[in-house]
């Protein structure tokens, strides 16, 4: 079996002595090739190298960050039986994507069972997302969820760590001081395309979208954010929009993603979608996109589209 290890230095919890331990450990079953991202974009050149190259497997060890750019170079033919497996170890500070295939958050032990896993031969299919020609495997979002991590980003650029306690205080700091919490700016359609014929739902002045492929959302730390857990690798993709930021509104919306289900919301200004094949977000002026914990910029129009068995996982 041939295999390619791409390493982000970077990443939150990588140190060189876990990223000796865990080449060694694969390299006495795979033939493999190890490689350290050196800038962005590095991972998906090297998820294109994979596939090209026709390896069976493609370990990350990093964050969700280097999992989305070497899956985005694994399909960017598209999917097809001649893209190489993904197996990912753990390395950053959520571990979205590792977390929800059921990996333990430590590096090693995690590196224990993929290799359990390919001994054997034990892999499974997935479905991906796409946000107009940008895949992604856990998450995406819209408005205030994407400028904390524009923020989050802005401080370990700085050096600093991306601890959970940073993660709170920097979206206080964003909802309080930073996002526009009184001129909404979204607007949801589905299905997308909207069929000949026929009148496709819209959500409008909305402030958020949360886009999920997998549930939790994310994590802090420890505790999952959840607003749609029934979001799942096996069906279309589910979305949380929020249409009011008042304190009262923001504060039901915090009890919904930490509790998942039950919150109430009398006035209707959470929106939830599940298994959504397609659809579009539009906004009236530039707005923060988030991919996979990315920031992606400010954009004004989203296609969202599902992709099932879109990609091979080893977990």
């Amino acid at each position: 079996m041939r295999g390619l290890l791409v390493v982000n230095p970077r990443a939150t919890t990588t140190s060189p002595r876990v990223v000796d331990v865990i080449v060694h450990a694969f390299s006495a079953d795979i033939d493999l090739d190890v490689t350290v991202t050196t800038h962005r974009g590095h991972g998906f050149a090297l998820g294109e190298r994979a596939r090209s190259e026709g390896m069976d497997v493609v370990v990350t060890l990093g964050g969700d960050g280097v999992v989305n750019e070497v899956t985005n170079g694994l399909l960017a033919e598209g999917p097809g039986p001649h893209v190489p497996m993904l197996a990912t170890v753990p390395g950053g500070s959520a571990n979205v994507f590792a977390r929800s295939l059921g990996l333990p958050n430590d590096a090693v032990e995690a590196t224990g069972q993929i290799l359990e896993a390919l001994r054997e031969g034990r892999c499974r299919r997935i479905g991906v997302g796409r946000a107009n020609d940008h895949w992604f495997v856990a998450n995406a979002g819209l408005g205030l969820d994407a400028e904390i991590i524009a923020a989050m980003e802005q401080h370990r650029a700085r050096g600093r760590a991306a601890t959970p306690l940073r993660y709170v205080t920097t979206t206080l700091n964003a909802y309080f001081r930073g996002t526009d919490r009184r001129h909404p700016a979204l607007t949801l359609t589905r299905p997308w395309p909207v069929p000949d014929g026929q009148a496709g739902e819209v959500v409008d002045h909305a402030f958020v979208a949360f886009v999920q492929n997998t549930a939790p959302w994310t994590y802090l730390g420890s505790l999952p954010v959840n607003p749609c857990p029934d979001a799942s690798f096996d069906t279309g993709l589910d979305v949380f929009s929020l249409r009011r930021l008042q304190v009262p509104a923001a504060l039901a919306a915090a009890g919904r993603l930490l509790r998942g289900r039950g919150t109430w919301d009398a006035r209707g200004a959470m929106v939830t979608w599940h298994d959504q094949s397609g659809f579009l977000v539009e906004a009236s002026r530039p707005v923060a996109l988030q991919i996979d914990g990315e920031g992606q910029g400010d954009v004004m129009r989203v296609v969202f589209t599902a992709h099932a068995d879109g990609l091979t996982v080893v977990a």
